[in-house]
């Protein structure tokens, strides 16, 4: 049964004789019961006339004549049952004054809630989520709908709701079924029965479907002028007429102004909604690790200066590659802990690093396949090293950026003197402790970082003397320092640097991060 209650026979009769369908005459009855919309379009109107003729059936208390045992003809509805046809048949009402079933396209849902709410069209969409060779358990179903179905409901609305106020019925517009819920109750469960899955409120894998109706797109664009202030473009938006836009519209006009711009009842369309290529999502999947970076000829990301690019191959690519391939997914998004320069090493434990596969079709890995997977990077390139690889949720990610002002690294360097030393010349070195360094923006960086003044620590220092013109220097920095132009001056951008701390010509040759001092990811036993 419908759970149909007494108050809405006037509601049903109104709607039947607007042109809506069974499914959209029991949203508008505020129905909640999930398995009355599970139920086929015919079955619906079958139920919603024999409960109008109920009602019919029965004698009037108004009768003047006592005599007379039944109402009379014209307040007589009976229901004549028509010829099934090709499509199953169709059920209508006839009397004096008939609300009928409506075998044309529904006003209100064009035939969203009509003819796509069965096995057939279900099946297609199953059959695209097969062919996507996606790994689930469950999914969520998403539906995107024509705008104008907004504001053919509102003039639904507003047609109903004299009815209601004339006989005195409390009739809510917020209680009544949207047609998104009304399709997903409709086939959610055929869906998840064919592709053996549970349909969940929120799930990993979406699957979304959409429609799309030309032939009423202009129904909305009188609302552009009565409120304009809901319609401002958008770069990412094809058309100011969005679902959310209308729907602020249709809050703050005035039924007045609505019923002088508007049809009400809406006029019955020619076509029904076309159907939408159904897609299909799976969220981001995050894996991290630490890295090691073994070659001073290989940028962290790929080095591309005025369009083209500089050097083969970077720390992210030789990563990703084995990643994208096992996880199929669509693409990546690189993070880490800072970064190093192109010749410059990572040591040590190595530098934290996090990466988000957009659009995984394989989701599910056990620890020893993220072990094999990390042997696989580790195998296919001498340039870099990967430890600690492991899946991790989006919120675990944000461990790596906390504390970024405050994490602190060791550096190992080999410095060049233009004046020959000792090694008394470097003793003053490791007596030097929490030394502040203002950094102007280098001008090596300048290109994509904002010229500013960035006050550093150094935190302690050490040399070894290697022979007149080279020493090894050791640093334990605050995270974000500059080191070769702490070294070098930078043309006086950074002071203090080596150069005036040993009044001498310094530059460094090369540079080593022996270690990132981040406590993330945990480490996992080899």
């Amino acid at each position: 049964m419908l759970s149909l209650k007494e108050k809405d026979r006037p509601i049903i009769r109104k709607l039947l004789d607007a042109g809506c369908c069974g499914r959209c005459v029991l949203r508008f009855c505020c129905v909640g019961k999930y398995s009355s919309y599970q139920l086929s379009i015919e079955d619906i109107n079958k139920q919603l006339l024999a409960f109008l003729s109920e009602a019919d059936d029965q004698p009037s208390c108004e009768a003047s004549d006592p005599t007379q045992t039944e109402d009379p003809p014209s307040k007589k509805l009976k229901l004549e049952t028509l010829q099934a046809g090709d499509d199953g048949g169709t059920e209508t009402l006839t009397a004096n004054a008939e609300p009928k079933v409506q075998s044309e396209i529904c006003v209100a849902c064009l035939g969203v809630l009509q003819d796509f709410c069965d096995q057939s069209y279900t099946t297609q969409v199953c059959d695209a989520v097969r062919k996507g060779e996606y790994q689930f358990d469950s999914l969520m179903l998403a539906v995107s709908l024509p705008a104008q179905l907004s504001v053919r409901e509102h003039s639904c609305w507003l047609h109903v709701k004299k009815e209601a106020r004339e006989k005195s019925m409390c009739l809510d517009k917020e209680d009544l079924v949207q047609v998104k819920d009304a399709f997903k109750w409709a086939t959610q469960g055929m869906v998840g029965k064919d592709l053996g899955a549970s349909v969940l409120t929120n799930s990993g894998f979406e699957v979304s479907v959409g429609f799309t109706h030309a032939e009423t797109d202009g129904d909305c664009h009188f609302l552009a002028t009565t409120c304009s202030d809901c319609f401002k473009p958008t770069k990412n938006k094809a058309s100011v007429f969005t679902r959310m836009a209308v729907v602020k519209a249709l809050e703050k006009i005035s039924d007045q102004k609505f019923l002088s711009n508007y049809p009400c009842p809406p006029v019955h369309p020619a076509t029904r909604c076309t159907p939408l290529d159904t897609t299909l999502l799976h969220a981001s999947v995050f894996i991290a690790g630490r890295y090691n970076k073994f070659s001073r000829e290989l940028p962290q990301t790929p080095w591309v200066i005025d369009g083209e690019r500089r050097m083969e191959g970077s720390v992210e690519e030789l990563i990703a590659g084995p990643l994208l391939s096992s996880f199929r997914a669509d693409g990546f998004n690189f993070s880490s802990s800072g970064r190093e320069d192109v010749d410059v090493r990572t040591l040590g434990n190595g530098r934290p690093f996090a990466m988000e596969l957009l659009n995984p079709h394989r989701a599910r890995f056990n620890k020893a396949e993220i072990r094999q997977l990390q042997e696989t990077i580790n195998t296919s390139s001498d340039k870099i090293r990967v430890r600690d690889l492991q899946i991790v949720t989006r919120e675990a990610m944000g461990r790596m950026k906390e504390g970024e002002e405050e994490k602190t690294k060791t550096y190992s360097a080999l410095i060049w003197t233009k004046k020959p030393i000792t090694h008394t010349d470097l003793d003053f070195i490791k007596n030097i402790k929490e030394l502040k360094v203002d950094q102007k923006t280098p001008l090596r960086v300048l290109h994509r970082r904002p010229l500013a003044v960035r006050q550093r620590v150094i935190h302690s220092m050490s040399a070894s003397f290697l022979d007149t013109h080279h020493f090894k220097l050791q640093l334990h920095t605050q995270a974000g320092t500059y080191i070769k132009e702490f070294v070098h001056g930078d043309f006086g951008r950074t002071k203090p640097n080596l150069c005036a701390l040993m009044d001498s010509e310094v530059d460094i040759l090369e540079l080593d991060v022996e270690s990132v001092d981040v406590d993330w990811p945990p480490a996992v036993p080899e």
